[in-house]
């Protein structure tokens, strides 16, 4: 499927050097951004594994419906979100075997946020704090729900979302890749309208700066690079840049456009919140809090790049 896209990394103005890595692949309109954690390298080591594998699992089963063995078929979801829920899960398994053969890299784990636009639908799965965001009509939905100590707190009612951002516990993730033997992304389907605009981000954007100033930022007009994704992180780093920050804007051309452009009647609403509200069935959660880095510089991951590599077998 062909859309619009670009992303950036950088480093921040904090940290020595850069454990995020994404993925722009506008060919298969496949996008990624992962955020690792771990300290020593590792989590370097985590975000670069989880984007290669992602991006491998999806170019080799376009074609073949019973590529998402062992993981089992969900008939809630589409084709294309069952081959992205399993392609991270799949990425976990790789993670954990890295850790099992080089035991220096115990701890590691990374956050993920990918999403696979396809028919007429953009499909996004999620594990840990990296966001997916939706720009339609001049509003700005967040489709993800971050899998953090502090956002459990605010779904219970204890903390004010203003209370969580400022929060010592708010980089405490509670499932994460590299945290066990499942991970149970959950799973996102959205219908593409006419001019809708995507984001995804790692938390070194969203702890920086506000959404309304995300909204400002995508609302604006000229081309992906210059207007908004360099700016948003320009402003991320004028805020302070105390992580690393990854921004990938996805913009979704007329011609892939199935349906009409959606309007903000109170039916369109309702059906925008059954497209955004399908979730994986969730396991209990994973501590797994990041630790202080080692310097150990990573370059972003570019699909052009990316060059797959056999996977290991297994060990008893």
């Amino acid at each position: 499927m062909a859309v619009r896209a670009f992303g950036l990394t950088d480093v921040g103005r904090k940290r020595r050097h850069n454990e995020d890595a994404y993925l722009v692949d506008r060919d298969r309109g496949l996008f990624v951004v992962a955020d690792g954690m771990g300290g020593h390298a590792a989590g370097e080591v985590a975000s670069r594994i989880t984007v290669e594998s992602i991006q491998e699992f999806i170019a080799g089963t376009e074609d073949q419906h019973e590529s998402t063995w062992p993981y089992g078929f969900n008939n809630r979801y589409s084709f294309e979100g069952n081959r992205l829920t399993t392609a991270v899960e799949k990425a976990n398994d790789r993670v954990m075997r890295e850790v099992q053969n080089r035991p220096e890299l115990k701890g590691m784990g990374t956050t993920v946020v990918a999403s696979l636009f396809e028919n007429g639908r953009a499909t996004f799965v999620h594990v840990g704090d990296s966001r997916a965001y939706l720009l339609r009509n001049g509003e700005l939905r967040r489709l993800t729900d971050d899998h953090s100590w502090v956002q459990e707190q605010v779904n219970a009612g204890i903390l004010s979302p203003d209370e969580a951002k400022s929060h010592p516990l708010k980089n405490v993730v509670t499932r994460a890749l590299g945290g066990g033997t499942h991970v149970s992304p959950d799973l996102i389907e959205v219908s593409l309208a006419l001019n809708d605009r995507f984001l995804l981000c790692s938390d070194g954007l969203t702890g920086m700066i506000t959404d309304d100033e995300i909204l400002e930022y995508l609302s604006g007009e000229g081309s992906l690079d210059e207007k908004i994704v360099q700016k948003l992180i320009e402003l991320a780093n004028d805020r302070g840049g105390v992580d690393n920050i990854t921004a990938i804007v996805i913009e979704v051309p007329e011609s892939e456009v199935v349906s009409e452009p959606a309007d903000d009647s109170a039916e369109s609403r309702k059906r925008m919140a059954t497209d955004v509200s399908l979730r994986a069935v969730k396991t209990g959660p994973v501590p797994v809090q990041p630790e202080e880095p080692k310097e150990s510089p990573v370059p972003a991951v570019d699909a052009a790049k990316l060059e797959p590599e056999p996977e290991k077998a297994k060990e008893n």
